[in-house]
């Protein structure tokens, strides 16, 4: 997902800093530079397009809703869509989830937010959406630090500032927000899970202190994440080992009659959260096939989040994450085995659906090969391209539904090409993707911006 100080470009890179990176939850698949397939006959296939495509009125967040409705009749029945972006940082990404969010609450039923972070964090917004408690701006800058760096933005600020507008119109039926992702375990949640602990099983208590001693966080988000990545393998192992017999000893240590209860299954869901983070960490990032099971464990467990709150709440879901993300295929199977997508759709068949986003040229926020973040602007998407294609339909932005094109469209986007496919740095090569394996439905944008990170401008809005 992002890094911050810690992104760079991955080519050339050790090993081990390649691993860390991908540790530090960057999406920067492998720099594997995708050519072009033979040219073929592109007349067919735009006309199809053209038949096929869905014009949408704009990318900002507000104002009327009509030209959703195509989108209302794909999404059907499902009770998870995940809604990707090709950049980590590009406004019209971030203000397209907003409105799809927008329509989706208020035509199909949805109400709750995921997004690719941690469920600690998950829980502190959703509490300050819920109870109107804090402030989100210190919120977002608090938790969304160093790999979630990207997240601290104007525009997602808007949005929890509208999901907060819709639960005081209906307290008793809120918005929701989740983050499924692991790298970061708050000191909330390990204190919930004391607390628990300490009403139903006092007894119990000095082995869980026991058990958690030292993995409660003292200092910064972003300077828990650093530090953990430092500490040797058999310490992070060992770490794991404790959350892993705290979990356990929670769930087998409770009674029938407290299994029925509502606070023990969401004390068992945080104590595995706890459990995800350190086990995330506990893999050997100097073997390529750990770095790989890492991977995959990853899109498992936010796979795993996702599905137990959907099933728990009885809440649709709008997942945001990047477009390898919610994809069903990867195009780097010897760092990325399985994505979140395929995880996604073997658990909920056709409950899942896939939304990817695509761009023709403009700009986003990335780290650059020192660590810095800069505004990277790109010109026209290259003939051959995914995106060269999308661009020349006749609708500058546009929806199009990727299940029922036409024989000629579909084998065209069913062909690996070149796309981007951009995580948190810069430069990246361009990737081989077959968008009609890789998605349900793709929304085009000709043109992004960058997102606005939330600094100082933020903090006086």
């Amino acid at each position: 997902m992002a890094a911050g100080a810690a992104a760079g470009q991955p080519d050339g890179m050790t090993r081990r800093r390649t691993a860390l990176l991908l540790l530090a939850l960057s999406l920067c698949l492998a720099a594997v530079t995708a050519a072009a397939p033979p040219p073929t006959t592109e007349g067919p296939v735009l006309a199809e397009l053209d038949q096929r495509a869905r014009p949408l009125r704009t990318t900002a967040p507000y104002g009327e809703l009509r030209d959703l409705r195509p989108l209302g009749r794909m999404v059907g029945d499902a009770r998870v869509v995940g809604l990707g972006e090709a950049t980590h940082n590009s406004h019209e990404f971030f203000t397209m989830k907003h409105r799809v969010l927008r329509y989706l609450v208020t035509e199909k039923g949805f109400r709750t937010f995921a997004l690719e972070a941690s469920w600690s964090t998950g829980r502190r917004l959703d509490a300050y959406l819920l109870t109107g408690r804090g402030d989100p701006r210190r919120i977002m800058a608090e938790e969304f630090q160093d790999t979630y760096l990207w997240w601290n933005n104007a525009e997602y600020l808007a949005l929890i500032r509208w999901m907060r507008g819709y639960n005081v119109r209906h307290p008793h039926d809120p918005l929701r927000f989740m983050g499924d992702d692991f790298g970061y375990a708050g000191p909330e949640l390990y204190d919930t899970v004391t607390r628990y602990v300490a009403r139903t099983r006092p007894d119990l208590l000095p082995r869980f202190t026991a058990l958690y001693r030292g993995l409660r966080p003292t200092t910064s988000a972003g300077a828990t994440m650093r530090d953990y990545l430092k500490l040797p393998l058999a310490d992070r192992k060992e770490r794991a080992a404790r959350t892993t017999r705290a979990l356990r000893l929670l769930t087998r240590s409770a009674t029938p009659a407290e299994r029925r209860t509502e606070r023990y299954a969401w004390t068992v869901q945080h104590a595995t959260a706890l459990d995800q983070t350190a086990r995330g960490y506990a893999f050997d990032f100097d073997d390529p096939r750990q770095v790989a099971a890492a991977m995959r464990y990853r899109d498992r467990l936010m796979t795993d989040n996702v599905v137990w709150w959907q099933r728990r709440t009885g809440d649709k879901i709008l997942l945001s994450a990047h477009d390898a993300h919610v994809a069903y295929e990867t195009s780097d199977p010897a760092n990325y085995p399985k994505m979140q997508g395929a995880f996604l759709r073997d658990r909920l068949g056709a409950g899942y659906l896939s939304i990817g986003q695509t761009f023709d040229r403009g700009a986003f926020n990335a780290s650059a090969p020192s660590g810095e973040t800069r505004v990277v602007r790109l010109g026209p998407a290259r003939p051959g391209s995914n995106e060269h294609l999308l661009d020349r339909v006749r609708y500058r932005d546009f929806l199009v539904d990727l299940r029922t094109l036409p024989h000629a469209a579909r084998s065209w986007l069913s062909t690996p090409r070149p796309t981007r496919s951009i995580g948190t740095a810069y430069p990246e090569p361009e990737h081989a993707v077959a968008l009609a394996r890789w998605h349900d439905l793709v929304v085009h944008v000709h043109r992004v911006r960058a997102a606005g990170l939330c600094t100082g401008a933020c903090a006086r809005r």
